[in-house]
Protein backbone atom coordinates (compact mmCIF):
# COMPACT_ATOMS: atom_id res chain seq x y z
CA UNK A 1 0.00 0.00 0.00
CA UNK A 2 1.52 3.27 -1.10
CA UNK A 3 1.18 6.69 0.40
CA UNK A 4 -0.94 7.76 -2.58
CA UNK A 5 -3.48 5.04 -1.79
CA UNK A 6 -3.63 6.13 1.84
CA UNK A 7 -4.19 9.76 0.86
CA UNK A 8 -6.88 8.69 -1.61
CA UNK A 9 -8.68 6.63 1.05
CA UNK A 10 -8.50 9.53 3.50
CA UNK A 11 -9.84 11.94 0.90
CA UNK A 12 -12.72 9.61 0.06
CA UNK A 13 -13.55 9.17 3.75
CA UNK A 14 -13.58 12.93 4.36
CA UNK A 15 -15.68 13.52 1.25
CA UNK A 16 -18.29 10.97 2.27
CA UNK A 17 -18.34 12.39 5.81
CA UNK A 18 -18.94 15.90 4.44
CA UNK A 19 -21.69 14.61 2.14
CA UNK A 20 -23.38 12.84 5.07
CA UNK A 21 -23.23 15.87 7.35
CA UNK A 22 -24.28 18.47 4.77
CA UNK A 23 -28.09 18.03 4.82
CA UNK A 24 -28.37 18.28 8.60
CA UNK A 25 -25.81 21.06 8.97
CA UNK A 26 -27.26 23.18 6.18
CA UNK A 27 -30.76 22.72 7.59
CA UNK A 28 -29.59 23.76 11.05
CA UNK A 29 -27.80 26.75 9.53
CA UNK A 30 -30.86 27.91 7.61
CA UNK A 31 -33.29 27.45 10.49
CA UNK A 32 -30.87 29.08 12.93
CA UNK A 33 -30.45 32.07 10.65
CA UNK A 34 -34.22 32.45 10.19
CA UNK A 35 -34.86 32.23 13.92
CA UNK A 36 -32.10 34.70 14.77
CA UNK A 37 -33.48 37.08 12.16
CA UNK A 38 -36.95 36.70 13.72
CA UNK A 39 -35.53 37.29 17.19
CA UNK A 40 -33.67 40.41 16.13
CA UNK A 41 -36.74 41.84 14.39
CA UNK A 42 -39.13 41.16 17.28
CA UNK A 43 -36.64 41.89 20.09
CA UNK A 44 -37.41 38.48 21.66
CA UNK A 45 -34.12 37.24 23.12
CA UNK A 46 -35.15 33.83 24.41
CA UNK A 47 -32.43 31.17 24.12
CA UNK A 48 -34.82 28.23 24.15
CA UNK A 49 -36.82 29.61 21.21
CA UNK A 50 -34.20 28.42 18.72
CA UNK A 51 -33.83 24.88 20.04
CA UNK A 52 -37.19 23.24 19.23
CA UNK A 53 -37.54 24.43 15.61
CA UNK A 54 -33.91 23.61 14.90
CA UNK A 55 -34.25 20.12 16.40
CA UNK A 56 -37.47 19.49 14.46
CA UNK A 57 -35.90 20.70 11.20
CA UNK A 58 -32.81 18.52 11.70
CA UNK A 59 -35.06 15.54 12.38
CA UNK A 60 -37.00 16.27 9.20
CA UNK A 61 -33.74 16.58 7.25
CA UNK A 62 -32.64 13.20 8.56
CA UNK A 63 -36.02 11.73 7.69
CA UNK A 64 -35.96 13.02 4.12
CA UNK A 65 -32.27 12.41 3.39
CA UNK A 66 -31.76 9.24 5.44
CA UNK A 67 -32.44 6.89 2.54
CA UNK A 68 -29.92 8.70 0.37
CA UNK A 69 -27.37 8.69 3.20
CA UNK A 70 -27.77 4.97 3.70
CA UNK A 71 -27.39 4.31 -0.03
CA UNK A 72 -24.22 6.43 -0.18
CA UNK A 73 -22.68 4.67 2.83
CA UNK A 74 -23.49 1.23 1.42
CA UNK A 75 -21.98 2.06 -1.97
CA UNK A 76 -18.86 3.53 -0.29
CA UNK A 77 -18.46 0.42 1.85
CA UNK A 78 -18.90 -1.86 -1.17
CA UNK A 79 -16.27 0.09 -3.09
CA UNK A 80 -13.93 -0.11 -0.12
CA UNK A 81 -14.38 -3.87 0.19
CA UNK A 82 -13.81 -4.27 -3.56
CA UNK A 83 -10.51 -2.39 -3.24
CA UNK A 84 -9.40 -4.35 -0.18
CA UNK A 85 -7.38 -7.08 -2.00
CA UNK A 86 -5.51 -4.42 -3.97
CA UNK A 87 -4.81 -2.42 -0.82
CA UNK A 88 -3.43 -5.39 1.10
CA UNK A 89 -0.78 -6.30 -1.49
Amino acid sequence: MTDTMIVELGLQAMTIAAKMAAPVLLTALGVGFAISLFQSVTQIQEATLAFVPKAAACGAALLFSGNWMLHEMISYTEQLFDKLPMLLR
